[in-house]
């Protein structure tokens, strides 16, 4: 087992005055270094970015302030709210939540129509040219205005995803789930994320990658909330004054939930599998009265995107189809690659990342994808009848006869979705096994190759696609070999179950994707063997990796809390686990020090134990509160200084609502002037730190430390010995760190990235 020096200072650099703090074993009894000048040599001696892997753990990730800071303004706006107000505030809870789900179904709707329109044309203007070019020869103009298109749309959601805005690439899901977490992701949740999104995923379902419009859906309807919930933009510089009692991480984070959820509900028409979405694999904390917002937010997305698709098919009022996907009613009658794939572009990121290159890699995938596809249809001599109950959207006869169609066309032809609905609902033999074959190979690496490029994608419906193709294959060998093929279901419903295999094994869903799955298909029959499936997948799944979302959040280094501690941490202590030595600050202190702290470069502390001395003559000081960085530059900001509070007695009081005001951007140091004169000032702290942090004794258990750490939703959790005084603060990267590895504990190296 690989053992790593610890750090000990609380940003992993010694402090200013080059103190260490005490010697702490590490995992195989040894202690680390002592002097400060080996500490910083062990931190400043990496060089500046260093690769990914699963053997790291990211410094440059901060925590949400999920803890509310129970100072003396806010106990005493709490106790001037009547019993009228909170009911009011429950209220603007319920409107949010409905204002959620109806715009995030508006943007899956605008999604849906734009990409439909979209590849109408493309895949119409295509099918025009190589009927024409198919007598009279030339198929290969065919092939290049096919990867021409498929290029130039992938190469605009490249472009705009690498250029403005790299964190809306992928699907989102496993930001999200880290930001529901407590993690603070940079701009995860920003209205050009939510733009650069919903524009990319167009390009890229359009330009004809492996990829899905449902999985960014999520990331779409998270966006919405932190929006909406605010009652303002920062990126337009808007405040409607509106939701103002919402300006914080902890009711943030409640709508974040309800946006996630909406997004599922939109996607696949499955309000019920929102919210259980939602609860198995966003949301980390949890009540009764979250779970009736979120459903009502994901019943408003579903009938919204319902409503409005209803009018543009022409059918208004028919209610029956919700959802991107629709699976259709059915009537009752390798993950490894993908995991070393993903983990080469990130060593190889020195090579690919800059957005030139990004957008470069990008648009080959999509000519190739395109070449792959059209080789494929050109090769296949799979041809169907095209009766009546055949309603493919862009049949291509090719080179079968007439009245004919070519069947691998309908595979590659289309778009994703609609390919998985011909997979589940087409008549038994539209389909021979080697064309489902090379279809489920072929697709498979390419949706390997695909996942993890700079563009917007999900991962959803090539799960589903390739899921639905090797399973619809299974039906039809099973039907061959036994005597009564009618005693088996048809082909569609092997299809149906293999498709919910697929995406259990890769996302690792059990509870949710079940009912997503009933819900998306209309009939609760299937139900207990997609519930079989998707415990069989976990369960095989689990033993060799973990699953796919699991997987792209360690390999960015983020330090993830799961919801307990290694289950062999019970030796470790508080005190070896926590950072130390910690800057402390005096109840009332000095501006000039104040400021000196915040601005200390070698540190990037975001939370303050408070101290105060018991007697004049005792040397130690004994905890009395916590505050936070955000607290005290607000405090700067508006010069909250003692000298000029007693000089001015008509000085406006400061108020929860200027912290409200700078949430969630606060100021910079930097930017923060404060002259000579004022250095000299003193600040009292009493009024805004928060005078009852959570403190765990010293020899606390680090399993006790884990759960009260992951269950409250804390930042900083202050330890402290037998007399009240402070030793040392234990964040979420010092839990982070302990890792149960193939060979038992192991702690994980902290990386400057």
């Amino acid at each position: 087992m690989a053992n790593i020096t610890k750090k000990v200072s609380w940003s992993s650099r010694a402090d200013e005055s080059g103190a260490t703090g005490e010697g702490t074993p590490l995992l195989n009894g040894s202690e680390q270094p002592r002097h400060s000048r080996q500490v910083r040599l062990a931190c400043w001696g990496r060089p500046k970015e260093i690769p990914h892997n699963e053997k790291l753990l990211s410094l440059k990730f901060e925590s949400l302030d999920y803890d509310n800071i129970e100072n003396q303004l806010f106990l005493e706006e709490e106790r001037r709210m009547s019993y009228m107000g909170f009911r009011c505030l429950e209220i603007s809870r319920w409107v949010v939540c409905g204002l959620i789900g109806f715009l995030t179904g508006l943007i899956a709707c605008f999604i849906d129509i734009v990409v439909e329109e979209l590849a109408g044309i493309k895949y119409q203007v295509v099918k025009q040219n190589i009927e024409k070019f198919t007598e009279a020869g030339g198929l290969s103009i065919s092939l290049i205005l096919w990867a021409v298109f498929n290029s130039a749309f992938v190469m605009v959601g490249a472009i705009i995803v690498a250029y403005f805005e790299p964190i809306a690439a992928g699907s989102g899901i496993p930001q999200i789930k880290c930001y529901l977490n407590g993690i603070k992701i940079p701009r995860v949740v920003r209205l050009k994320t939510l733009v650069v999104k919903v524009c990319g995923v167009i390009c890229s379902v359009v330009g004809g990658l492996a990829v899905g419009k449902e999985g960014p859906m999520i990331h779409s309807g998270a966006v919405v909330a932190a929006g909406v919930s605010q009652g303002r933009s920062t990126s337009l510089k808007r405040d409607f004054k509106i939701f103002e009692y919402f300006r914080r991480d902890t009711e943030k984070r409640d709508f974040v939930s309800a946006g996630a959820a909406a997004g599922v509900s939109a996607a696949f028409g499955a309000p019920v599998g929102g919210v259980l979405f939602s609860l198995e694999e966003g949301a980390s904390f949890w009540n009764q009265m979250l779970t009736w917002r979120i459903f009502f937010a994901s019943m408003i997305s579903t009938f919204t995107l319902n409503f409005f698709l209803s009018i543009y098919h022409n059918k208004p009022g028919d209610l029956s189809s919700p959802g991107l996907i629709n699976f259709g009613r059915f009537e009752s009658d390798v993950r490894n690659l993908v995991w070393r794939i993903t983990s080469m572009r990130f060593p190889c990121s020195s090579y690919v990342h800059r957005p030139c290159l990004q957008v470069m890699e990008a648009m080959l995938v999509a000519a190739v994808t395109a070449t792959v596809s059209f080789t494929m249809i050109y090769f296949s001599n799979d041809c169907q009848p095209l009766g009546p109950e055949h309603n493919e959207e862009y049949p291509l006869q090719l080179f079968c006869a007439d009245g004919e169609y070519n069947s691998m066309a309908t595979a590659f032809f289309n778009t994703p979705e609609r390919s998985v609905r011909s997979l589940f609902h087409n008549q038994p033999g539209s389909y021979n096994p080697l064309t489902l074959g090379l279809f489920t190979l072929t697709y498979f690496f390419l949706a390997c190759w695909t996942y993890g490029l700079a563009v917007s994608a999900g991962v959803f419906i090539p799960s589903l696609l390739i899921g639905a193709a090797w399973g619809r294959l299974f039906g039809i060998l099973l039907a061959s070999i036994t005597s009564n093929a009618t005693i088996w279901a048809d082909p569609g419903k092997y299809a149906l179950i293999g498709a919910a295999a697929q995406l259990g094994g890769i996302v690792r869903m059990t509870l949710s994707l079940t009912v997503i799955m009933v819900e998306a298909t209309g009939n609760v029959t299937y139900g207990l063997p997609i519930m079989l499936v998707l415990m069989t997948a976990k369960i095989v799944g689990d033993y060799f990796v973990e699953g796919l979302y699991d997987i792209h959040i360690k390999l960015q280094s983020v330090p993830f809390l799961h919801w307990e501690a290694p289950a062999t941490s019970h030796w470790l202590t508080a005190r070896e686990v926590m950072s130390s030595p910690v800057t402390c600050l005096n109840r009332i202190e000095k501006v000039g020090t104040i400021v000196d702290v915040l601005s200390n470069t070698s540190t990037n502390h975001n939370g303050f134990p408070v101290v105060v001395q018991v007697a004049e003559r005792d040397l130690t000081s004994k905890l009395c509160g916590l505050i936070l960085r955000s607290q005290l530059i607000v405090l700067l900001k508006h010069k909250v200084f003692v000298e000029l509070a007693r000089s001015r007695l008509n000085q406006r009081k400061l108020q929860l609502k200027d912290f409200r005001d700078a949430y969630p951007r606060f100021p910079p140091i930097q930017s923060i002037h404060v002259s000579q004169d004022e250095r000299e000032c003193m600040m009292d702290l009493t009024e805004f730190m928060n005078p009852t942090p959570y403190t765990v004794p010293q020899e606390t258990s680090l399993p006790r430390v884990f759960k009260l750490f992951r269950a409250l939703g804390l930042r900083h959790l202050v330890v402290v010995d037998d007399q009240n005084r402070v030793i040392g603060l234990v964040t979420r990267k010092d839990l982070a760190r302990y890792h149960l590895g193939k060979h038992g504990l192991e702690e994980l190296q902290l990386a400057h990235t």
